[in-house]
């Protein structure tokens, strides 16, 4: 086992061979991360607690902490999501094709809808639904306008330049196999 995957409480991350975990990344306990996802230099994933679930061709940026909740939530993470760099991921679900921005937090119980998008430097409020199509912005994060086609091809062409970045940093033998 790798010296940045840790098992916690008897549970061992479950890491898909094509998932990319950069060397300096840390994840910890009941976590599972499926094909094509990466998680990026400086991250933590810590799943001591409570569970973290990522999904497919999911990208999770430099210095982003994902975590959980002891007693409701877990961290649910789907496919072809976006999370930028420095961003806080608690406890929280971000369903597919939805992107939260750097250094955005993510709070307890909240929802960013399927092709949400959560700009840069949001708070999201514990509980609170981005719902689908929008944009939201500020601290706390308000409603700012529904997302425009440029957004939405913007948000479709982020995960699929990860996934292959992260096949390109495999490939020249950084971090997992």
């Amino acid at each position: 086992m790798l010296d940045n995957i840790l098992p916690f409480r008897g549970v061992t991350p479950k890491i898909s061979t094509s998932a990319f975990i950069a060397p300096n990344a840390m994840i910890i306990g009941d976590v599972e991360i499926a094909e094509g996802s990466s998680i990026w230099y400086n991250c933590l994933v810590r799943g001591d607690i409570n569970v973290i679930r990522i999904g497919k061709n999911t990208n999770i940026q430099d210095g982003t902490v994902i975590h959980v909740d002891r007693k409701k939530y877990g961290a649910f993470i789907g496919d072809n999501v976006t999370v930028g760099h420095m961003a806080l991921i608690h406890a929280c679900t971000l369903e597919n094709n939805s992107m939260v921005g750097m250094s955005a937090t993510v709070m307890d119980g909240a929802v960013v809808e399927s092709g949400a998008l959560v700009a840069a430097g949001s708070l999201v409020a514990p509980g609170k639904i981005i719902p689908a199509g929008q944009m939201w912005a500020g601290t706390p994060a308000r409603y700012v306008r529904d997302l425009k086609s440029t957004d939405k091809e913007m948000l479709a062409d982020i995960w699929p330049g990860y996934r292959d970045l992260a096949g390109e940093y495999q490939q020249n033998g950084f971090g997992s196999d």
